[in-house]
């Protein structure tokens, strides 16, 4: 029987046993065939919408995210001359002073800023020791990079938004350091210490409105917050 004979006998009321092991076979074949080019299509249209919903959000967050870096710099650059402003007006209560709030009757704006601890360029060769010497321990542990000292370590190297190191997760490695209880992991905790020597400044803008009664309530530019 023909291959297009098959195709025929498996749509039809044609008995089964009347073809060949043979012939059964390709028409299981053919069937397979059938059934894979189908899913194939399936997934590509999936994998199609996929990527088109993706792009588009992304398009929107870039948008979004390139509007958001704009009202930053708007907002540092307006704050950062009222601040000018408040000085000759005599309006700081102290020349140190860095945080403050600017208002009218219905809306405030809220500065705040903080020194934040910073690490030198030596931290960087910390890190990177540290990776190193983490690679070497999961190759000892029987349970590899699942290893919960390994992840934790590893997650604590995470830099914050600034690209930074961040102060607090790396405080909490010096915590590690008896569990160690290794000279290598000890030596990389005071190249830790001795690059945390500098610090920064940083600044958060917060903004409210009054409300109808009479509340002030926060305005959180994130639709995480809608």
């Amino acid at each position: 029987m023909e291959t297009k004979d098959l195709a025929q006998a498996a749509t039809s009321n044609l008995n089964l046993n009347e073809l060949s092991s043979e012939e059964l076979e390709k028409l299981l074949e053919q069937k397979r065939s059938q059934e894979n080019t189908e899913r194939l299509k399936r997934r590509e249209a999936y994998e199609g919408i996929r990527a088109d919903v993706v792009s588009r959000i992304e398009k929107k967050a870039r948008e979004v995210e390139a509007y958001a870096k704009e009202l930053f710099d708007f907002v540092s650059e307006e704050t950062e001359a009222f601040y000018q402003v408040m000085k000759e007006y005599g309006q700081l209560r102290n020349e140190n002073q860095m945080s403050y709030t600017i208002s009218t009757e219905n809306f405030k704006v809220e500065v705040k800023a903080n020194k934040v601890k910073k690490f030198d360029e030596r931290a960087d060769v910390a890190a990177a020791r540290l990776i190193e010497f983490l690679q070497g321990w999961i190759q000892k542990s029987k349970s590899g990079v699942d290893d919960p000292m390994y992840q934790l370590g590893m997650t604590l190297l995470e830099r914050n938004k600034y690209g930074d190191l961040d102060y607090k997760s790396i405080s909490k490695l010096y915590d590690l350091e008896e569990r160690f209880n290794n000279p290598e992991y000890s030596a990389i905790m005071l190249l830790f210490r001795e690059s945390n020597v500098t610090e920064r400044t940083a600044t958060n803008f917060y903004f409210y409105e009054r409300t109808k009664m009479g509340v002030w309530r926060k305005v959180e530019p994130s639709f995480n917050r809608l």
